[in-house]
């Protein structure tokens, strides 16, 4: 979900890049699991970045 460049305004700052995709021009059964794999990646991502360290 993105061009996987680095920012050079934010140094350390880390970036996803979620291989998904693209649902323009797709039903909603074709887009269904793409919206459930976001969810999923969302969750993960929230679960790492709460977890105790």
């Amino acid at each position: 979900m993105g061009c996987g460049d680095e920012c050079p305004f934010y140094p350390g700052k880390r970036y996803l890049d979620w291989a998904l995709p693209d649902p323009a021009g797709q039903g909603v059964d074709a887009v269904r699991p793409i919206r459930d794999e976001i969810d999923r990646l969302v969750q993960q991502l929230l679960a790492e970045l709460t977890a105790p360290h």
